[in-house]
């Protein structure tokens, strides 16, 4: 602590020769001058002392016969003195540190993490049409509105989380594309739930957990009809319906149901050859405007740009509205091309098989395939039939309007 206060206060080195410099530092002591970290050296002692004793040491070394020189100087004093002698560079310091302060109060990058079906693409484009962009406020950031128009705005996401670190306005996501189980039933609280066909085909098999099954084995059904009711009807010892008991319909349901493809491709088409002349232009960007350096050589007619940037960044999340990178650019020229046969057969199956896998992936089990392929004016024609089964059964809330319940009075009278 007393360092700290010499420091605000500053001292002196200093350097003490002459005549008799112990009877110097015994005048010091007299008249309360503080000295510390005395040195013998000889012909000579060095020592510290205050600034504020400095300044009374002009009687005593003429008395003493002594010299006292300066050898250095500390504290804050000193500090200001030097600053202000480079004031140029320190106006420079403050403004850069303002400048500074005034860009953390803003967003300069905006990351989502946990998406995998809707694209990065699709989320940055959704939200800088919501105005959650880089370059906005950060007291305009609304987190919970923004989690809640995310949720909103797609529907498999179930979950969302966003925050503020540094400059940075961080999304977090987590998708499920089959709403949980715990959901519906706080959604339809007291009501039944049918299970409904999802599309038009034959009911290969049912086996029904819960709830009133409507349709058998070997049964066609059209795309919204009931499978399985949400109710259980219970009956007076007349055999006329009493009430229902509501319940959510549970089954297994194997529906065979038909699939089709259908892919066009032209005989003709453009191909583009590389020609392999390419050229680097590298750029700064700061926010939105691209700083290129002038381009050289020759202008290619045809050719493809590839972007690669980065983004500054200080520390781990300040952010900085400054990229830097290169625009890659490859001269190609178009050439014509015909399909053959073979060729088209081969793009064919790849997109069949895809859509296949597309399927499977679904759980949907291809049992028959019909496969055409044609060419009519040029035009190369695929068609695909498939014969399928899959599991079917959507949850709907009842349709079954609950029954009044009759007292034994009512019945007695009747």
């Amino acid at each position: 602590m007393i360092q700290v206060i010499r420091y605000l206060k500053g001292y002196l080195s200093i350097k003490v020769f002459g005549f008799s410099p112990e009877r110097f530092m015994n005048l010091c002591s007299n008249h309360n001058i503080f000295l510390w970290d005395i040195e013998n050296h000889g012909d000579y002692y060095t020592m510290k002392i205050s600034l504020k004793g400095f300044y009374l040491l002009r009687g005593i070394a003429r008395k003493t016969g002594t010299r006292v020189v300066v050898t250095r100087r500390y504290g804050l004093p000193f500090l200001s003195v030097k600053m202000w002698k480079r004031r140029i560079f320190l106006l420079g310091l403050v403004g850069s540190i303002a400048f500074w302060i005034w860009m953390s109060r803003f967003i300069w990058a905006v990351e989502v993490q946990g998406n995998y079906y809707v694209t990065t693409d699709v989320f940055q484009d959704f939200l800088a049409g919501s105005g959650f962009e880089a370059g906005m406020k950060k007291s305009d950031v609304e987190i919970e509105t923004l989690e809640k128009a995310i949720r909103n705005e797609f529907d498999i996401v179930t979950w969302t989380s966003a925050r503020i670190d540094g400059t940075r306005l961080l999304i977090q996501v987590r998708e499920n594309d089959l709403i949980s189980v715990d959901e519906k039933e706080e959604a339809w609280e007291g009501e039944g739930t049918d299970l409904v066909a999802g599309k038009a085909g034959e009911i290969v098999s049912i086996v029904t957990r819960q709830g009133t099954p409507k349709v058998t084995a070997g049964v066609v059904v059209e795309k919204g009809d009931i499978l399985v009711e949400g109710g259980i009807p219970i009956l007076n010892e007349d055999s006329t319906l009493k009430r229902y008991d509501y319940c959510r319909a549970d089954a297994d349901i194997m529906l065979k149901c038909n699939y089709q493809l259908k892919e066009e491709l032209r005989e003709k088409y453009e191909q583009k050859q590389y020609t392999g002349n390419h050229k680097t232009y590298p750029f700064v960007m700061l926010g939105t405007r691209k700083l290129r350096f002038p381009e050289w050589g020759k202008k290619y007619d045809a050719y493809d740009v590839v972007e690669e940037k980065r983004q500054l960044k200080l520390f781990e999340n300040y952010y900085l509205p400054v990229y830097v990178g290169y625009d890659s650019i490859r001269e190609y020229v178009m050439e014509e091309k015909i399909y053959g046969k073979d060729e088209v057969k081969k793009l064919f199956e790849e997109k069949l098989q895809k859509f296949i896998e597309t399927l499977q992936e679904k759980g949907v089990q291809i049992i028959e395939k019909d496969v055409t392929i044609n060419k009519t004016s040029g035009v190369w024609r695929m068609n695909v039939n498939f014969q399928a089964i899959e599991k079917t059964g959507t949850e709907k809330r009842t349709r079954l309007v609950q029954v009044e319940e009759r007292t034994e009075t009512e019945e007695s009278q009747e």
